[in-house]
This record gives C-alpha cells, structure tokens and sequence, in this order.
C-alpha cells in the first residue's frame, strides 16, 4: 500500500541543473581550466563538497580545506544569484498535475535533495505549501546513495519506508532509495536508471493508475 511520494528536487520538479553547471564552470575558469557539460554529468545528485572535489580532480588542484570551504561558498553565491530569480513557469511539465492528484488521492508528499537550496527554490516556485515535509541539504549529514534523506522523509511522514515510492533522475538517488527499501521512480532513460522500478521520462507520464500498480 502507498502511502508517500518522496520527491527529488533538480530533474525532477524543476531543471536547476542548467544553473549549477554554469556556476561551477564560472568557478573552474576563475581556478584557470574548463569545465564542460560531460564534466557536469559526473556532479549530479552529489553533496556540494564532493561536487567540488570532483571539479578540483578535473582541474587537477589541491588545496586546503579552508580554502575549498571558501570556494564551495562562492560557487552558491553564483547559483543563488540565478535561482532567486526563477518564476513557477519553471517547474517541469506535469509536475504540479501530478502532486495534486496524489493529494486528492491521500498520498503524502515530501522533498528529499541534497540542495541547502531547496527552499528558497520552492518559495521561489510557490510550491512550498504543497509539501507535507521538506527534507534537504540542512538536515542530513550523508549524501545519496546513503538512503538517510529519504528515510528522514519517511519518519517525518510517520510512514514505513515500504510505503513510499521516490522519484529520482540520478542513479546515485535511485541506489538511495533502493538501499531504504523503497520503491523508485527514474526520471530519465533506463540505460541511466535501469535499476528503478520503473522509469519514465517525466512527471508528466505519471498518474495515480500508474503508481498504484507499483
């Protein structure tokens, strides 16, 4: 029986992935080398600082953690300065049909993201109030694929994990929600997320008929 949608946020409910990729590749020119969208593929669904040690190998640098700390901060100063502009016009298509229908249908609905962001993207997409919890970036310690964000989602639910179902577009977010013992969308292609219950390519080919033969 579902009793809960878990939701990504980046791919899912809206393409932020456009604004991370040009604030990392403004911080790798600043560091002296390129950063290309192929380089990009590697960052998705991981924490911030592992995203910047990733782009650090690329670039072949090391420095202190002091000093990564520092430009870790100034890659989000880059990608707030985008986000706090973004309109609802944004959200991906048949994501809002979606959510309604799971919550005429009784269905609870959380956010799980690795973003600290998430909020000011949801406030920004007026989304906020159609989440019953918000699970981000602030309130867990370890990234996907360790499950934590999604059961944290599920306790404050108060569902078990075999009650939820998470919609993700990475393979590190659809490992997450498998090692919860919890079914999972992929939003993508199933080269990528194979490993999903089921994928499709967005939220605008879900409905309640579908989720319920999960």
């Amino acid at each position: 029986m579902i009793k809960a949608c878990l939701f990504d946020l980046d791919g899912v409910i809206v393409d932020t992935a456009r604004y991370h990729f040009i604030a990392w590749k403004a911080l790798a020119e600043e560091l002296g080398f390129e950063f290309t969208e192929k380089d990009n593929e590697r960052l998705k669904g991981v924490s911030r600082m592992r995203s910047l040690d990733i782009l650090l190998e690329i670039g072949n640098i090391e420095m202190e953690q002091e000093k990564k700390e520092e430009l870790a901060t100034r890659k989000n100063d880059h990608y707030r300065s985008f986000i706090t502009q973004m309109k609802p016009d944004e959200i991906l298509p048949g994501a809002t049909e979606f959510i309604k229908e799971l919550k005429e249908n009784n269905i609870k609905i959380a956010l799980g993201s690795a973003s600290k962001n998430a909020m000011t993207i949801l406030d920004r997409l007026q989304l906020t109030d159609w989440f019953d919890a918000v699970v981000d970036g602030t309130k867990v310690s370890k990234a996907k694929p360790d499950p934590e964000v999604f059961l944290k989602g599920a306790e404050e639910l108060n569902v078990l994990p075999g009650e939820c179902v998470v919609f993700e577009d990475a393979e590190a977010g659809v490992e997450a929600a498998l090692a919860g013992g919890m079914k999972c969308v992929g939003i993508g292609t199933p080269e990528v997320l194979g490993k999903a219950h089921l994928v499709v390519s967005g939220l605008h080919e879900m409905n309640f008929d579908k989720l319920s033969k999960l």
